[in-house]
């Protein structure tokens, strides 16, 4: 108890914003070609690991493309681990576009600004700055703690977790849950409301490529069989599609619960529930689970041709699908209808969906930890609409739960800076991540 009491001490909070602030600046540019280095953002955790006398290991697929996996003894030795994992990669950024340099790493007006500020070096700093407290102050967790940072998250996690949980899985011997990033912000759909969503869920992922044959020929030319026209016509057919409702075990907790806290009395297994007009009535709050009602399929890249004036024999779309848990077979089946007969799809790349038990005694700790330092806040459960390296790590049986919490004024969208312009987060939303952090993993 007395620990809990204590809470991480006053050098944990300055170093959190310290070590988010210096791990953005450390560029770690994913752009899904292989030429990410996370080498010196690992080499940085690591040193400061050690430092702790946390003993840190160092895993490489392809070089350069380096992981930190490192145990933190607990103290009960029957206790099943615990994986805490973050990645070191981030998304590209455009210096032109942001108002402040994207890996400048400023701490101005406390705020901490630079790419990764929110996915996810402010978690990654976090971690770091709670498990430096406790050596510090010689507490020591119940269960095994893992820490794993992992790379090559923002695209394919064949240099990451993938890599990890094929080749290492040794490392993660005991772990039977996790927790990672996009959950546990707050969420302000209105005045005087403050939501922490905890995610308990991800769909799948189902990015497609698509491709069109046809009659190459000169542009001049009348052409039936012109592969960009029936690239074009089928996916415009998928772009527009309307995928049916199909509501899972998370998302259906997720609208009981945002529905109850507005006064509204709903059954998701009434014959004629109408998701669609509970999300008009839960207003900005419906924005936790629209995505995550349906599968969804977004054109997001083309390709065809070389020259105006000639008709390419060839057409290639990239499609960004995810998908519900139990719906692959239905997917793969409308797929089939929507390119049609002269366009062939394959999988890109493919993740099943997740879903972790909202009514765990894991889910009811998280929640509790929120709230102690919160206590006008309300956790609600939700699903993500994309997803994390907890899916790799799921096939070590490890259940993954979305947990990095951060408390945001009211009229910062977290939302919208997750791989967006101007991406930042207040030092004191740190700060609260860093006493949620340190209760929860000392009450696990």
């Amino acid at each position: 108890m007395a620990d809990e009491v204590r809470g991480p001490d006053t050098t944990a909070l300055d170093e959190v914003v310290t070590f988010t602030s210096e791990l953005i600046r450390i560029d770690t540019t994913n752009r899904g070609g292989g030429d990410c280095r996370e080498r010196p953002a690992a080499e940085y955790v690591a040193e400061r690991l050690a430092a702790a006398g946390i003993e840190p290991t160092l895993l490489e697929r392809t070089p350069g493309r380096t992981n930190v996996v490192a145990r933190i003894p607990g103290t009960d030795p029957t206790a099943e681990a615990l994986l805490v994992h973050g990645h070191l990669d981030v998304v590209p950024a455009d210096p032109a576009e942001w108002t402040t340099h994207p890996f400048s790493g400023e701490v101005r007006d406390g705020v901490v600004w630079g790419r990764g500020a929110v996915d996810m070096k402010n978690m990654d700093a976090m971690v770091l700055a709670v498990v430096r407290s406790w050596a510090r102050q010689g507490i020591r967790p119940r269960r095994d703690i893992v820490l794993a940072y992992t790379a090559d998250e923002e695209a394919s996690a064949e240099d990451g977790s993938g890599f990890l949980a094929y080749r290492h899985a040794d490392l993660f011997e005991g772990c039977t849950e996790g927790i990672s990033e996009s959950g546990a912000f707050s969420f302000h759909p209105q005045p005087g409301t403050t939501l922490y969503p905890i995610a308990a869920g991800e769909r799948g992922t189902a990015w497609l490529t698509l491709t069109a044959h046809g009659r190459a020929g000169h542009g001049s030319k009348v052409n039936t069989a012109n592969a960009v026209t029936r690239l074009a016509d089928a996916v415009s057919r998928i772009g527009a599609h309307r995928w049916p409702v199909r509501l899972t075990p998370t998302v259906r907790a997720a609208l009981t619960e945002l529905a109850a806290l507005q006064g509204i009395e709903i059954d998701t297994h009434a014959p004629h529930f109408d998701v669609d007009v509970l999300l008009d009535k839960l207003g900005p709050a419906a924005a936790l689970v629209a995505p995550t009602v349906r599968n969804s399929t977004n054109p997001t890249m083309l390709a065809a041709g070389y020259k105006v004036n000639v008709i390419p024999g060839q057409a290639v779309a990239h499609i960004d699908g995810r998908t519900l848990p139990g719906t692959e077979e239905e997917f793969a089946r409308t797929m089939d209808e929507l390119t049609g007969p002269d366009v062939e799809w394959e999988y890109h790349h493919r993740e099943v969906a997740l879903e972790a038990p909202v009514d765990s005694p894991t889910f009811a700790k998280l929640r509790a930890a929120v709230e102690r330092f919160d206590p006008d806040g309300h956790v609600v459960p939700f699903t993500m609409s994309g997803g994390t390296d907890a899916k790799q790590f799921s096939r070590l049986g490890i259940t993954g739960y979305g947990f990095s919490p951060l408390r945001l004024p009211p009229d910062l969208d977290y939302g919208a800076l997750f791989h967006g312009v101007d991406e930042r987060v207040p030092v004191d939303a740190l700060h609260f991540g860093v006493r949620v952090l340190d209760h929860y993993l000392r009450s696990a």
